[in-house]
């Protein structure tokens, strides 16, 4: 059991205070039943947090994590950057690592932090999402009192639009977020790839007794040229100063916000976003309803307009690695990340921070007489004699013999199409059925993305045979995006192709 260090003060006859230090435990989840309120504030003694650098001083004690703050997550919306990976799903939904979603990353980061209410608000291509997260996470781990609940989009008689935004979503929702006293509100991007423990963000907002953090990545010069992120101007206090946004996704309402002063002073920094605000319960009303009732993004307007108020904003920094899937580069860089022996991409393997997702009690994968090198083979694959190099092998993968898969992601199948009567690719072929799915006989692939259900013949070749950097032939069930092919979910590739 973990322990915190608490100061607690001793007052002796005629004598001065007394401070001694102790210990008590940490509980873990669902240990904590009883509801926060505001009234038990003033119960809880004090405490001191401190490093090397300051002199111990005391402040007062919170409620616990799992009672005082919620979580907000967003599937994201329509304008991905992943297309066509996000054609029939949400960003947050797209596989990855063989046997995880991108969303799961992030509920994960929540439940390693003891934060066991979380709110998922999803609107476009959520089907896929919404059902994911119900079966993943009804219940397991979150204690008596925790859950993932899922808020779709909705109209209603006093809101006839879906979701404008993400400010919009949460003020609409506010009435069911609200439902449990927690002090403050961690928004989160759910198809951000990082590992983070958001009790060190929670204490440093606390200590900083500010209205609104945002957690900022110390990845400056990578990410200084890439839009899609807002851009922080910060002061010697971490005090943010100003919120530039390099990115034309979300389109600024000037009316709700006025234009901020620039500063030139070398006393400010410049820091990227990464969209994570922790933002008080009644900081996050008061802006939503009554200083911009109708700003529709969160990050754009009303962080803007709460800078523009006066109130105090502050930056965390995070020094880890931080991944916002800005493109399909990116998306292919950090799986293939995930097969190697350093420690520069996400762990995955984290036994302190483990990944949660839906027990699928497949069967062990297959594999007969195949050469598999740096590889990460998924749950419930059948492998036969093939060749697998440098490659993510999602589950139900069924590769053919002698086939070449190199540097690439294969996302897997969502079902078994050869069930107990094993029938040949020639027999379901006779039926009607076309190309199996799954990667044919002697079929090359290398440098590629390979979406679920994705039916491949025999003796294809998908290698970029010319090189191509873009290329749009959704037509015919692929696109190329910086070199990397990407073959459509569900797509059909016949025999013999090249591409």
């Amino acid at each position: 059991m973990s322990h915190i260090s608490v100061m607690m003060k001793l007052q002796l006859s005629s004598s001065t205070p007394v401070y001694i230090q102790t210990k008590l435990p940490i509980l873990g989840l669902g240990r904590y039943h009883q509801r926060y309120s505001p009234k038990l504030a003033s119960n809880f003694q004090s405490t001191s947090i401190s490093n090397s650098h300051q002199t111990p001083s005391p402040i007062l004690l919170h409620p616990p994590v799992n009672q005082s703050v919620a979580a907000i997550v967003f599937g994201e919306g329509s304008e991905s950057r992943l297309y066509p990976l996000t054609k029939r799903r949400s960003e947050g939904a797209i596989p990855i690592a063989a046997n995880y979603r991108l969303i799961d990353v992030v509920v994960s980061n929540c439940i390693n932090s003891n934060i066991n209410k979380i709110y998922a608000l999803t609107q476009f291509n959520s089907t896929s999402l919404n059902s994911h997260l119900s079966r993943a996470y009804s219940g397991a781990g979150l204690g008596k009192e925790g859950f993932v609940e899922v808020i779709a989009a909705y109209q209603s008689p006093e809101d006839q639009d879906w979701f404008q935004g993400t400010a919009d979503a949460i003020r609409r929702c506010l009435w069911v977020l609200e439902e449990y006293p927690v002090a403050e509100f961690l928004v989160l991007p759910g198809h951000h790839l990082y590992k983070m423990d958001y009790q060190k963000l929670i204490e440093f907002h606390r200590n900083r007794k500010s209205d609104i953090t945002i957690v900022a990545s110390s990845d400056i010069t990578v990410r200084d040229q890439d839009s899609g992120f807002g851009l922080l101007k910060i002061n010697t206090e971490n005090q943010v100063i100003q919120y530039t946004l390099k990115s034309d996704r979300e389109h600024i309402n000037y009316s709700v916000v006025e234009t901020l002063t620039r500063f030139n002073d070398t006393s400010y920094s410049n820091i990227p976003s990464m969209g994570i605000y922790l933002i008080n319960r009644a900081t996050m009303v008061n802006l939503l309803n009554e200083h911009f009732p109708r700003a529709n993004y969160f990050g754009s307007e009303v962080i803007r307009g709460a800078i523009s108020l006066g109130m105090k904003v502050q930056a965390y920094l995070f020094e880890g690695y931080w991944e916002d899937m800005r493109s399909i580069e990116a998306f292919y860089q950090a799986n293939m990340e995930c097969i190697k022996k350093s420690d520069m991409g996400y762990n995955f393997y984290d036994r302190d921070s483990p990944v949660y997702t839906v027990p699928r009690y497949l069967p062990p994968s297959i594999i007969s007489d195949a050469v598999i090198t740096d590889s990460v083979i998924g749950d419930g694959c059948i492998l036969n004699r093939c060749k697998i190099k440098g490659t993510v092998v999602g589950m139900r993968t069924k590769v053919g013999d002698g086939a070449i898969v190199e540097d690439s992601v294969i996302m897997g199948s969502d079902i078994y199409q050869i069930e107990d009567g094993h029938e040949s690719s020639i027999a379901i072929e006779e039926k009607g059925i076309g190309i199996p799915i799954g990667i044919g006989e002697n079929t090359q692939i290398r440098k590629a993305i390979v979406d679920k259900n994705a039916r491949i013949g025999k003796n294809v070749k998908i290698i970029n045979r010319d090189n191509v950097e873009e290329g749009d032939r959704e037509a015919d069930g692929y696109i190329i995006s910086g070199g990397i092919m990407v073959i459509l979910r569900s797509a059909e590739i016949p025999d013999d192709s090249i591409l």
